[in-house]
């Protein structure tokens, strides 16, 4: 883990296997590399193909109408994509975009199985990964007919740094009260992440600015203060 890493993150497919679990999974499928703006995954197609990330991150989007795109999820090294679609349920239900330079192994489902049948722990370890997504896609779209997008706002950055958070370095330590998220995102893509408009996100991010809980550049964000963000969340603070 490196220093300052987020103990408390989402844990990625491949940290959930067994060593040797692992290095049969690194021998299956075959290494492509990406640029920012590739297309790795098309919403729509047959391709029944499991794609594995070693280095960068991306996007997976769904496209609600001709001129709408909701923003569903980021992805990281040792996340998997494609997952649904790869055990033959059918067609691809998102696109994946890369967001920089991605290293990834796809492999194609007539490996895949073979893979499972030897390996029971890593098809639990999957189907586990699959029930927790489906668990936060119902939460998200509860808490987007509950709460006002100030709200919404800070609940997806609460999610973003406990998941891809890394801590303030401190002579103690790390701090975790103080994060770098290790996503950039736009304003445009948070308000897809709340389902909310790109003016009403811009307003929600100043006012977070002004009462210091964050700071925003070009594409990064930092939370100055982790516990206040959990209050703006409406999220309990955990006890020290």
């Amino acid at each position: 883990m490196m220093q300052g890493s987020n103990p408390n993150g989402r844990a990625a497919f491949l940290d959930t296997l067994s060593p040797e679990a692992r290095a049969a999974f690194a021998r299956l499928g075959t290494r492509r590399r990406y640029a920012v703006g590739d297309v790795l995954i098309h919403e729509g197609d047959h391709a029944e193909e499991l794609v594995v990330l070693h280095k960068g991150l991306v996007k997976v989007t769904v496209r609600l109408d001709r001129d709408r795109v909701l923003l569903r999820d980021i992805r990281i090294a040792g996340d998997v994509v494609g997952e649904v679609a790869a055990m033959g349920v059918g067609p691809r239900s998102a696109t994946v975009t890369s967001c920089g330079d991605v290293s990834a192994t796809v492999v194609p489902r007539n490996e895949l199985e073979p893979f499972f049948l030897a390996h029971p722990d890593a098809s639990l370890a999957l189907s586990r990964m699959l029930c927790g997504r489906l668990r936060r896609a119902d939460r998200l779209r509860l808490e987007l007919g509950e709460y006002p997008v100030p709200v919404r706002l800070a609940r997806v950055l609460v999610e973003l740094a406990e998941s891809y958070g890394r801590a303030k370095w401190t002579l103690r330590g790390p701090d975790w009260n103080r994060m770098h998220i290790d996503v950039n995102l736009s304003q445009s893509e948070f308000a897809a992440l709340t389902a909310s408009t790109t003016h009403t996100v811009h307003k929600a991010l100043a006012q977070l600015r002004k009462d210091e809980i964050i700071t925003t550049g070009l594409r990064q964000t930092s939370i100055r203060d982790m516990a206040r963000l959990r209050e703006a969340a409406l999220l309990s603070v955990p006890a020290a």
